[in-house]
């Protein structure tokens, strides 16, 4: 199993039966291959849909069916398509039980930062400033470091924050971390690293409670 796939099994734990839940574009989205299969939740797409469904067989792709991403997707029985202004009330209007975003930084105050790196050539923001202001829970699926090794979980984000104080937790390969009123609570740890091995590579101080668990995916 590597890392992505150890990530989107803990976040998919956190689903609950009939959320809506918006998925992010890359990491995030492979958090719909593991639903537990004893629950049912909507998949909500910020380019117009309710009710995505599983990426579709190869060669079965329509072009006109994808997500925000641009991933070819599918729809369930029930499912509906429509316009960006429904879409975004949907958000704004915080019927989004759950979004899980990746993230450039996260910081030890809830704030994310996963749209923009200063002097790079940028798309723009997208939907996620909506999504982490609407959202009943606002889920950061990451990687622990960079590919430099540097931490991505710092005391304050350095770029451009996509919102302040929206972030509930944090899941990485190494970590699953609650943002509190207090801190970043260390929760559990994956099952092939210890403590000190998550304090060295987070710039962000962590609370470490005595009863933290191992991480069940």
């Amino acid at each position: 199993m590597n890392s992505k796939e150890f990530i989107a099994r803990r976040i998919a734990k956190e689903l609950k039966d009939g959320d809506i839940v918006n998925l992010g574009i890359g990491l995030p989205t492979m958090v719909a291959n593991y639903v537990p299969k004893d629950i049912e939740v909507t998949f909500q797409s910020e380019n117009g849909f309710l009710g995505l469904g599983p990426a579709p067989e190869e060669g079965k792709e329509d072009k006109d069916l994808t997500n925000a991403g641009g991933q070819p997707v599918t729809m369930i029985n029930g499912g509906c398509y429509f316009d960006s202004a429904t879409s975004f009330a949907i958000i704004r209007g915080g019927h989004v039980d759950i979004t899980v975003l990746g993230a450039l930084q996260v910081d030890g105050h809830g704030n994310i930062a996963n749209w923009m790196i200063p002097n790079k050539l940028i798309p723009g923001m997208g939907g996620a400033m909506d999504l982490v202001a609407g959202a009943k829970k606002v889920v950061v699926a990451t990687e622990h470091c960079t590919k430099k090794g540097e931490p991505k979980i710092l005391k304050e984000c350095i770029y451009p924050l996509t919102g302040a104080k929206v972030v509930d937790f944090i899941v990485t390969e190494l970590a699953y971390i609650a943002v509190t009123d207090k801190g970043l609570v260390l929760r559990e740890i994956a099952p092939h690293v210890n403590i000190e091995e998550v304090i060295n590579k987070t710039d962000a101080d962590l609370i470490i409670p005595d009863d933290v668990k191992v991480m069940d995916v």
